[in-house]
């Protein structure tokens, strides 16, 4: 049995018209966008990780920078990323007026 039967699209279905060069460059903003958060995510999960040790001797609050970094800086830069990704994701699906109805 398949998940999705073949057949004609639902009538509420749309299809975006875009020409090619305009999802091109969409594609290209999109996938930059996708890559600069990859490399915010890699640096805050392996890079601060990776010199825990050497940001040791600075202490907040009582604790050592490299735990805090470990503990809750990692955390809190991921959680804003992905606020941030969204946003700007909205901001280009907005340029290029392929977002979605609210």
């Amino acid at each position: 049995m398949p998940l999705v039967e073949s057949g004609p699209e639902p009538e509420s279905a749309t299809t975006a018209a875009v020409d090619p060069a305009t999802a091109q460059a969409y594609w290209k903003k999109t996938s930059g966008l996708m890559w600069t958060v990859l490399a915010i995510w890699f640096a805050a999960g392996f890079g601060v990780h990776f010199f825990a040790q050497t940001l040791n001797p600075i202490h907040i609050f009582g604790f050592p920078l490299g735990f805090y970094m470990a503990a809750q800086g990692s955390l809190i830069i991921f959680v804003v990323g992905l606020f941030w990704f969204a946003k700007r994701q909205n901001e280009i699906d907005e340029e290029f007026g392929v977002q979605e109805d609210a």
